[in-house]
C-alpha cells in the first residue's frame, strides 16, 4: 500500500511538470518582425494592388512575390480600412499612411524587417554589426524591392568620371539588370560612390583596378554586408587579391614577411595610384627601405654604404619579391 501511494504521488508530480512545460495557446503573431506566421485578419494582397499597382507588379517579378506585402510591411488591415474611409481627405490619408510600416523609420528598424528572413544567409548574417549599419545605412538604402519612385541624390549633379563617359557603365539599371543584381537601386560602382567619394577619386588616377571600366565591381573584393576581415574583404588579407593574381599565391618555401602581416596593401594601393603597379611609393627602392633600414640611416641589407645601388631598383636582383621556393633572399 505504501509503495502504491508513493507511485501515485510521483505520477502526479510528473503530470504537473508536463503541464507547466507545455506551451500555452497564443493568438497568431504579427509578421511585422519578419516571422513566417501570418497576422490575424491579414489583408488580401489584391487590396494592396488597388492603390499600389506599380509596386505590386514589380514585386511579382522578384523572389519576394511568394511572401506577399505584409511579410515586410506588417498587418495592413487598419491601413487599408483607413485609406478607404478617407475618401480623398488629405488629413485622413496622411493618418492612414502612419498605420503601416513604410520603411521610413531609422536604419535599425528598416534593416530588422529584412534581417528577419536574411539573417540566416552567410553573406548577410553580420550586417547588424557592420560598419554600414553603424553609420545609419539600412538594407533599403541600397536595395529596392519595387524599383519605383526611387529618389536619387542629385546634389552632386550628373558628373561622371572620364572612364564612365567612355564606357557608359553607370546607367540607371533597367528591370532585367535590377533583377540580376540583387535588386540594387543603381549599378555598382555608382551606388557605392554615393558615399565613398574618396574611393571614386582613386579610381580616376592613372593606375587603377578596372572598376570604372566595368571589368570589376566593388563586391568582387568587399562583402558589403560586413565580414571579420580588414575593410570587410571577402577573404583574409591577400587571399582576396590572389583570387585574380594567382601567380602570387604560392605556397612559397620563403615568403616575404611583409605580405604575411598586412598583405598586399603593405606595398600596393588597391584602388588607384599615380605610381606603377599601384605602389604606395613612387620609387620601388624607397618602398623597400621603409622596412629594410638599419641604424644611423644605413640600409639593413648586405651592402656597404658606398656600394649600395643608389639609383637602381631592388627588384633588379631580388626578382622573386613576392616569394621564392629556391632562395631565401628572393634572388630567384
Amino acid at each position: 500500500m505504501k509503495h502504491l501511494v508513493i507511485a501515485t504521488i510521483f505520477a502526479a508530480i510528473l503530470c504537473a511538470g508536463f503541464a507547466l512545460g507545455r506551451p500555452q495557446n497564443s493568438p497568431p503573431s504579427s509578421n511585422s518582425n519578419g516571422s513566417n506566421t501570418a497576422p490575424a485578419g491579414a489583408v488580401d494582397d489584391t487590396r494592396c494592388r488597388s492603390c499600389h499597382k506599380a509596386e505590386f507588379t514589380k514585386l511579382g517579378k522578384t523572389i519576394h512575390a511568394s511572401s506577399g506585402c505584409e511579410k515586410c510591411h506588417g498587418s495592413g488591415t487598419e491601413h487599408a480600412d483607413a485609406e478607404e474611409s478617407a475618401h480623398g481627405d488629405e488629413a485622413k490619408t496622411l493618418l492612414a499612411k502612419k498605420l503601416i510600416f513604410s520603411f521610413r523609420g531609422n536604419s535599425k528598424e528598416n534593416s530588422a524587417r529584412c534581417l528577419g528572413c536574411h539573417q540566416a544567409e552567410r553573406l548577410q548574417q553580420n550586417f547588424a554589426h557592420s560598419e554600414h549599419s553603424a553609420h545609419g545605412v539600412s538594407c533599403n538604402s541600397c536595395h529596392s524591392p519595387h524599383l519605383v519612385n526611387e529618389v536619387r541624390d542629385q546634389s552632386k549633379g550628373e558628373q561622371k568620371s572620364v572612364q564612365a563617359r567612355i564606357f557608359q557603365v553607370y546607367a540607371q539599371p533597367d528591370e532585367p539588370q535590377w533583377l540580376r543584381n540583387s535588386l540594387l537601386k543603381s549599378a555598382q560602382p555608382e551606388l557605392c560612390y554615393t558615399c565613398h567619394g574618396t574611393i571614386q577619386a582613386k579610381f580616376a588616377l592613372p593606375v587603377h583596378h578596372r572598376v570604372a571600366e566595368g571589368l570589376m565591381k566593388c563586391s568582387d573584393c568587399h562583402n558589403t554586408h560586413d565580414s571579420s576581415n580588414h575593410a570587410s574583404l571577402i577573404s583574409k588579407t591577400s587571399e582576396t587579391c590572389v583570387q585574380c593574381h594567382s601567380e602570387k599565391r604560392g605556397p612559397f618555401l620563403h615568403e616575404h614577411p611583409a605580405g604575411k602581416i598586412d598583405g598586399c596593401i603593405t606595398c600596393h594601393d588597391p584602388h588607384g595610384s599615380v605610381n606603377r603597379n599601384l605602389l604606395v611609393r613612387r620609387e620601388g627602392r624607397e618602398l623597400c627601405l621603409q622596412c629594410h633600414i638599419g641604424f644611423h640611416g644605413q640600409a639593413a641589407v648586405p651592402h656597404s654604404k658606398l656600394s649600395f645601388q643608389t639609383s637602381g631598383e631592388c627588384v633588379r636582383c631580388h626578382v622573386a619579391i613576392h616569394g621564392s621556393s629556391f632562395d631565401v633572399n628572393f634572388l630567384r
